[in-house]
């Protein structure tokens, strides 16, 4: 290629790329002197005479589709030293407006209007206000490394009203909820989307490309803004929480207080900070049996550890359910003790300082408390007692530095630490994380390198090492990726991230075609195809392989459906199932299911799904298979009742049982799986709601008689005659679990709540495996029930509003 033909190549990349950052709407906007009153009423003065945006266009399920004009819609906004306000007027046949009541942040049948705001304009990071037909409220932080984090709660106002042609949406959101720098005449990012849940149809003001880049890249602008500053952004959120709690004939009460604070250091930086915690209404964790050789983990419920970790998140070094978890410390009993250990450790209190520059450079802080936690070791002979510390005082630490650029690239740095006092081990985790995209939104690496330390103090010090690097076509109908993931045998981070297994070195690729928008009887459909192989670091072996395939598809009529094929060929090498590091050897697994969803805008709707699985292998008859049924009825547009039935069967199966003469000892075993649970969701209005949460989860395990020693071939034996009658405790298990939730919530103010909560709570297990059903139901209500009563108060205080309560009154004065 010559100079002269290079120079007009880039020349006409430039203006391609140019002419893409250029094609954006821009809306006008001009200050009120008057700030318009947030009822749904668009008779204020500064609505006759400002520029509306219109004329939005769908890009989904059709793109590039013209609203009619019957169904077009109509923006306006405004602005004051305070607060932007936003008027939207949503033409429609008000018999066809979905307006299910729901509780803030879930989503219903029901249609919505979606305010997108990015003061720095850098196409990243955003804040989403959603406003429901039915007048509920939703807002979420929008980015492209986590998608919608609806974690995140703002304190706005809004209203709705029904019209003859239509309904109305004012808002107004107050730069407290907003992070941006002090400037004379900034330019923000904004985007406006309408939801038409009927169809489920998508229209944005700016046009959207779904096939190709984040939808932040797509977003338009305001201009006019002039002379705003940043407020104090000085939140406070005291509470109260009164718990009755009973348990087995006992009785304990306590009052506790707290608060929280969100403090803007900066313009565009934030403390957030919980002092003297209370995470007695977190929901209950979903508790299953676990059987296999990994730790059980339940998503996180404490709502500060939910809100605003986007940039903590990065590199996978930080799960929040680590603090204040289980104590870390292992008991050594004496003959004839017993302890009595508790469940968690306390948080004394938590910071986070997280905010992002105009020039995209995140800088994020994270630190938390937990107190020494002893257990109590009883001799059960002489009743004397004793205490031993199981998670002596620690601090948790996070930093973060996270640079984007282009609009859908970053490079990130983190480091987490663990310190706890005296003998018990400390930790140090670093991640580099990179996610980098070319302009044209085309093609993708995603890379990390990641080391970690833990220093278990007279014991050892271990230094791990972990990467991870994926190609991929990310645009068009047809896409693709490789990836390579590894970890070695002294990578950990578990004192404050998640890492169920180390010692892997992992090849995958998948392939994949999307559609987009309708053909035929589908509304879209997607296929993909998948291949992993992963190996051992130490010794470098192979461990296991699988491919398969998977299709989804959604009709014209919002149907779902689809169906997987999973298929592990050959020989398996298990080195995690024994506990001891040797191979368990299968052949041949294949699994295969399918599932349907029905449209939920009718009132009855159905999910179901099925799976079954078998191994070809000579002398197993193993044989799986499970379904779940999950009906659910809007009765009306208030009230909605969810009844899930899962059941989960393995007969045949074979894996670890117990332990006997220093042994692992395996056992072929017929497990079943029965869960019950019922939801029920009654909205009274978008400020007070009931909500009741039931689930019955029965797990029954039964080994056959004869058990199985591991050879060092991979392979079992009986040759050594253990039996379910010599080994000293019996593997069968009969686990079951009953919890009930019953939430009322009632907003009696912006960002205020009162919260009253009724649980109980019931466990039983025990080796008769052989008990049915209701003869294992019987045996969990014979249990001890704990019941809990508990009675939250949360008030919401805005400095700024008592600011401008004292000014009032000076002036008066």
């Amino acid at each position: 290629m010559t100079a002269r033909s290079l120079t007009l190549l880039l020349t006409f990349l430039c203006y391609v790329q140019i002419s893409i950052a250029q094609d954006k709407k821009v809306l006008h906007i001009q200050r009120t002197a008057i700030a318009p009153k947030i009822d749904g009423i668009l008779d204020d003065t500064i609505w006759k005479n400002t520029e509306t945006a219109t004329g939005f266009i769908s890009n989904r399920p059709e793109i590039g589709k013209k609203a009619p004009h019957n169904e077009r819609t109509e923006v306006k906004m405004t602005f004051d030293d305070k607060a932007i306000y936003v008027a939207a007027y949503l033409y429609d046949d008000p018999t066809k407006i979905m307006n299910q009541l729901t509780s803030r942040d879930n989503f219903g049948q029901t249609d919505y209007f979606i305010l997108v705001l990015n003061p720095n304009n850098d196409a990243q990071n955003d804040t989403s206000f959603y406003v429901f037909s039915s007048g509920q409220q939703a807002d979420a932080i929008v980015n492209p490394t986590i998608g919608e984090d609806f974690g995140w709660n703002g304190v706005w106002n809004s209203a709705v009203k029904m019209m003859d042609d239509g309904w109305v949406v004012e808002m107004k959101i107050p730069y407290r909820t907003l992070r941006f720098a002090d400037q004379e005449e900034p330019t923000w990012g904004v985007q406006f989307h309408r939801e038409f849940r009927r169809s489920r149809s998508r229209f944005t003001w700016n046009p959207i490309d779904p096939t190709q880049g984040n939808s932040g890249l797509y977003h338009g602008e305001i201009k006019g803004l002039k002379a705003i500053e940043p407020p104090v952004r000085l939140n406070l959120y005291p509470f109260t929480t009164g718990i009755v709690n009973s348990f087995d004939g006992e009785t304990n009460t306590d009052l506790k207080f707290g608060m929280d604070v969100k403090y803007g250091l900066t313009d565009n930086f934030t403390l957030d900070a919980t002092l003297v915690p209370d995470f007695s209404q977190a929901g209950f964790d979903n508790v299953v049996l676990n059987l296999g050789p990994f730790e059980q983990t339940f998503s996180e419920q404490r709502q500060f550890f939910t809100e605003g970790v986007d940039l903590f998140s990065k590199g996978g070094l930080f799960f929040s359910r680590r603090i204040g978890n289980k104590p870390s410390g292992k008991i050594v009993l004496n003959e004839n003790e017993e302890a009595n250990t508790p469940n968690d450790v306390k948080v004394l209190n938590a910071v986070k300082v997280s905010g992002r520059t105009k020039n995209g450079l995140g800088i994020g802080f994270f630190n938390a408390i937990t107190e020494k936690t002893t257990a109590t070791i009883k001799n059960t002979l002489t009743n004397e007692k004793r205490k031993t510390v199981v998670e002596p005082f620690a601090n948790y630490n996070i930093l973060v530095v996270d640079q984007q650029f282009n609009g859908n690239s970053s490079v990130s740095l983190i480091n987490t630490n663990v310190l706890r006092e005296g003998h018990f081990r400390d930790a140090n985790a670093t991640a580099l994380v990179a996610n980098l995209i070319n302009k044209r939104n085309t093609y993708s690496v995603a890379s990390d390198l990641r080391m970690s330390n833990v220093n278990y103090q007279n014991s050892s010090n271990e230094t791990g090492f972990s990467s991870y690097l994926k190609l991929a076509k990310i645009h068009g109908n047809l896409r693709y990726s490789v990836e390579h993931s590894f970890a070695d045998t002294k990578f950990n981070i578990n004192d404050l991230g998640l890492l169920l297994r180390n010692n892997y070195n992992t090849f995958s690729s998948d392939i994949s075609y999307q559609t987009f928008e309708p053909s035929g009887s589908l509304n879209n459909y997607s296929i993909n195809a998948f291949f992993n192989y992963n190996k051992l670091v130490d010794p470098n072996v192979y461990a296991q392989s699988n491919f398969g395939i998977t299709y989804q598809a959604t009709t014209n009529k919002l149907d779902g459906f689809g169906f997987r094929l999973n298929i592990e060929p050959g020989r398996q090498n298990d080195y995690f199932e024994s506990r001891d590091g040797r191979p368990f050897i299968y052949e041949n697994f294949v699994s295969t299911g399918g599932w349907i969803s029905s449209n939920y805008n009718r009132r009855f709707a159905l999910d179901l799904s099925a799976n079954i699985g078998t191994l070809f292998e000579n002398g197993r008859d193993l044989f799986t298979y499970d379904f779940d049924f999950k009906p659910r009825l809007r009765v009306n547009n208030k009230l909605l009742l969810i009844y899930e039935l899962s059941y989960d069967f393995a007969n045949g199966d074979r894996g670890y049982a117990t332990e006997a003469d220093e042994q692992t000892i395996f056992g072929e075993r017929n497990r079943q799986i029965v869960t019950n649970s019922i939801s029920a969701n009654y909205a009274f209005n978008p400020f007070n709601s009931l909500v009741l949460s039931f689930r019955h989860y029965w797990d029954t395990v039964n080994y056959d008689n004869d058990l199985f020693t591991l050879l060092d071939t991979g392979h079992l034996t009986t040759a050594s005659g253990y039996t379910l009658g010599n080994i000293e405790e019996s593997p069968n298990i009969n686990f079951s679990t009953w919890n009930i939730d019953l939430n009322y919530s009632w907003q009696f103010a912006p960002g205020s709540f009162l919260t009253a909560l009724y649980r109980n709570q019931l466990f039983n297990a025990n080796s008769i495996a052989q008990n049915n059903y209701s003869e294992s139901l019987n045996n969990l209500f014979e249990q001890p029930i704990q019941h809990t009563f508990s009675l939250r108060l949360q008030y919401f205080i805005d400095f700024n509003g008592i600011k401008s309560v004292f000014n009032k009154n000076k002036s008066a004065s």
